[in-house]
């Protein structure tokens, strides 16, 4: 099968898995236009109930690349480009499918981001989830900080996102990020249980109680990408971050200004 991001459907369950084992899953552009046309085909079908999102090899995904981060290669500017993301995963919003995500290894970064914008994650004993991106001279920009602020409230989210704190299975679990905590053989087997019994639950059901849900914290979330959209731009274009790329390739300590 071609590409590193193949969408499958058996009856009401759809999975979609990232495949890019070799580098944990580590998502690049092309990966990001597989992951958006798989959420374009799943909005259009009405036949599928729920969704498994999961991860081959050690990790669910390590994110992006820290080499491509900043870097583009098309004729979009920056902006352009932070819109696309935008819209891209702001489809989720449009599957009338719960999206439960199957996390093991690394939840990195946008992936992670990504993981919080869906219904349900459970994960593996080994997970570990982490924002590192102020680290890196940016901010996290797919709406996670938005939704981890109402799952864990601000000391945590200011912790993960300006310490890039890493936060293992069973903190996460504590804090309400994911729902379970599994061992490894037995986390795609639960994940397809949840799986089945939300496919065997009135559809209307779900889909009104999923619309409840969705409506008390969406309006934060899409205020907190908007935010995102034009601080990530300012940022791009900030000296602080040119200072951030040219000490790092000049091999010495940056020289930060706050502007």
């Amino acid at each position: 099968m071609a590409g590193h991001v193949h969408l499958t459907i058996d009856g009401p369950i759809a999975t979609i898995t990232n495949d890019n084992p070799d580098k944990h899953n580590a998502f690049d552009d092309d990966m990001d236009a597989e992951l958006f046309a798989a959420f374009g085909e799943l909005k259009g079908n009405t036949d599928v109930r729920v969704i498994v999102w999961r991860g081959e090899g050690k990790s669910w995904s390590s994110g992006r690349d820290v080499g491509s981060i900043g870097t583009n290669k098309t004729d979009m500017s920056h902006h352009q480009l932070m819109t696309r993301g935008h819209q891209g995963i702001q489809q989720i919003w449009d599957i009338e499918a719960p999206i439960i995500c199957a996390i093991q290894g690394w939840a990195l970064g946008g992936s992670f981001q990504r993981a919080l914008m869906c219904d349900i994650r459970i994960c593996s004993e080994d997970a570990k989830f982490m924002l590192p991106e102020v680290g890196h001279g940016v901010i996290p920009d797919t709406g996670g900080m938005g939704v981890l602020f109402e799952m864990v409230g601000h000391g945590l989210v200011s912790d993960m996102v300006l310490t890039g704190r890493r936060l293992l299975a069973d903190e996460a679990l504590q804090h309400g990020i994911v729902s379970r905590v599994v061992p490894a053989d037995a986390l795609e087997s639960t994940a397809y249980e949840m799986a089945e019994k939300i496919a065997a639950s009135p559809m209307i059901a779900v889909k009104l109680a999923r619309r409840v849900i969705s409506h008390l914290a969406r309006p934060a979330v899409r205020s907190s990408m908007e935010d995102e959209l034009i601080y990530q731009t300012f940022l791009n274009k900030s000296e602080d971050y040119a200072e951030f790329r040219a000490a790092r390739d000049e091999g010495r300590t940056p020289n930060y200004r706050g502007t």
